[in-house]
């Protein structure tokens, strides 16, 4: 027998996560996770801390000739990051 109104699994478990207001921390800790992917190992080894607080994502660097490059290419970082998780997470990156 077969069921017409069956849904994925994936659809479920969406809606649920947008109804328990989980997608949005989630999303944010995938981007997290994505940095050292999206900027390399090497220059990924040159940040030490980072955090999203209001749609803004604060990296902490220990180069600062990292820091002014990577301020410089700062809206194309953060159109990729997003791509990467696909979703807007962030709209600005700070770096310190």
């Amino acid at each position: 027998m077969r069921r017409n109104n069956a849904e994925k699994v994936g659809d479920i478990l969406r809606r649920f996560l947008r109804q328990e207001s989980l997608e949005s921390p989630l999303n944010e800790q995938r981007l997290l996770d994505l940095w050292p992917k999206v900027l390399g190992p090497t220059m990924a080894r040159y940040t030490r801390k980072i955090y999203i607080h209001n749609q803004i994502l604060y990296v902490h660097l220990t180069s600062a000739a990292l820091r002014q490059e990577l301020m410089m290419g700062r809206e194309l970082l953060v159109r990729k990051l997003n791509q990467e998780v696909g979703a807007n997470v962030i709209t600005n990156i700070i770096f310190r």
